[in-house]
């Protein structure tokens, strides 16, 4: 079940001509669920959401009241969680525009207020600039998904980037990564496409720098020293030193507990979000394109549905433990949903899928972490160019 090499993207059948009227059908189905879901929007949305954050709290609570005992598992979960939930699911449904249109949203809750200014302390302090992984998540990895060259998340492409490295070589970097990847990753990544964009909206002629590139450490380069100041020196000064300090007056005993159970829960939410955000677009069973949308909002569709993957669905518990990211089918299709939303929409975007036999691919987050995994270390390959195989059928690509 692989493709055949070629020059075009995989493609579905609603994509042929032929099918244009199937396609336009098919899209005014999901806008349909759109308006059905947006016609639902109310105050439950906000206090599902408020009890969401409450629940995130309680843990880094829990975490730190019990991390000054000693070292210990449940104090570097507590930790770890809170963490979690702050950015995959607080910060990104909410810099993602998901409540702006609640009824009396409170500023706090909105794209424009949320981890702005001093609120960054108390919503969302990560490694990450919020305004940085706006531009880079939103935009780019969003509007571009799956594509080579435009998806800045697109494992395949970046892993190739990396240049021919033996098996060995692959698993350490991956191991590496996956406890590490928000500091060593993302937040150089996220800072330096976004200060690339923005000398291009300044019609800079200064140089772009490149993925990998070494002046994104050196903190004698511009670009490195944005890195330094404004990622990784804030945060670690906050989480690796005032937080642990608050806890010297209860003797040094207490302080060195407190720094070892946060730098595990780091090492830790680090694997969690790496472990149910990167299998969401990786894959042998999903689809990289070689090309931009040419055919409008369907292709969009068609695509977000082909490039993405859910884990098992529903229950707040069991979607909290998966940061909200179990719903990734129906976040690309529509990103400015409510937590709630995701829920209503889930089984409906199902059922369609199933009625235009489009690919839905939904299994637990173990089996898509195993699919990643051969991905990342080259044993897998993404589908793309030829004949794709959906669904035990040849479909050829004839479109993009």
């Amino acid at each position: 079940m692989r493709t055949v090499e070629a020059t075009e993207a995989d493609v579905h059948p609603l994509l042929n001509p032929s099918n244009c009227d199937e396609l336009k059908r098919f899209t005014e189905a999901i806008d349909a669920i759109r308006s059905l879901l947006d016609a639902d929007r109310g105050p439950d949305d906000l206090r599902h959401l408020k009890k969401i954050e409450r629940w995130g709290r309680f843990w880094t609570v829990l975490g730190y009241a019990t991390a000054w005992l000693f070292p210990n598992p449940l104090s570097v979960f507590a930790l770890s969680f809170g963490n979690l939930v702050r950015w995959a699911i607080m910060a990104h449904h909410t810099i993602h525009c998901g409540y702006d249109r609640v009824p009396g949203v409170p500023r706090r809750y909105t794209s424009q207020g949320f981890a702005k200014g001093w609120r960054r302390i108390i919503d969302w302090f990560d490694w990450m600039v919020p305004e940085a992984w706006r531009h880079e998540h939103n935009l780019m990895h969003h509007c571009r998904l799956n594509e080579d060259p435009g998806d800045p998340d697109l494992l395949e492409a970046t892993v190739e980037k990396y240049g021919p490295r033996p098996w060995v070589a692959r698993f350490f970097l991956l191991l590496m990564y996956s406890v590490s990847w928000k500091p060593l990753y993302y937040a150089p990544n996220t800072l330096r496409l976004y200060l690339n964009a923005k000398g291009r909206w300044r019609g800079s002629a200064s140089r772009e720098i490149p993925l990998l590139d070494p002046a994104l450490v050196n903190p004698f380069h511009p670009y490195g020293r944005r890195v330094w100041l404004k990622c990784w020196l804030p945060y670690v000064a906050w989480k690796f030193g005032v937080l642990p300090a608050l806890f010297l007056p209860l003797g040094p005993w207490a302080w060195l507990s407190v720094l070892i159970n946060t730098l595990l829960a780091e090492a830790l939410t680090n694997f969690h979000s790496f472990m149910v955000i990167v299998p969401n677009h990786a894959g042998d069973d999903l689809c990289r394109f070689d090309t931009p949308i040419k055919n409008g909002k369907g292709e969009f569709y068609l695509r977000q549905i082909l490039g993405s993957v859910n884990y098992r669905c529903g229950g707040d518990r069991n979607d909290m433990l998966h940061g909200w990211l179990n719903y990734q089918i129906e976040h690309h299709v529509w990103p400015d949903l409510t937590l709630k939303q995701y829920q209503r929409a889930q089984p409906l975007l199902k059922a369609l899928c199933q009625e235009y036999d489009v690919p839905y691919i939904q299994e637990s987050v173990f089996c898509r972490f195993r699919k990643m995994v051969a991905i990342a270390l080259g044993s897998g390959k993404m589908l793309r160019s030829g004949h794709a195989v959906v669904q035990g059928r040849n479909y050829p690509c004839e479109s993009l």
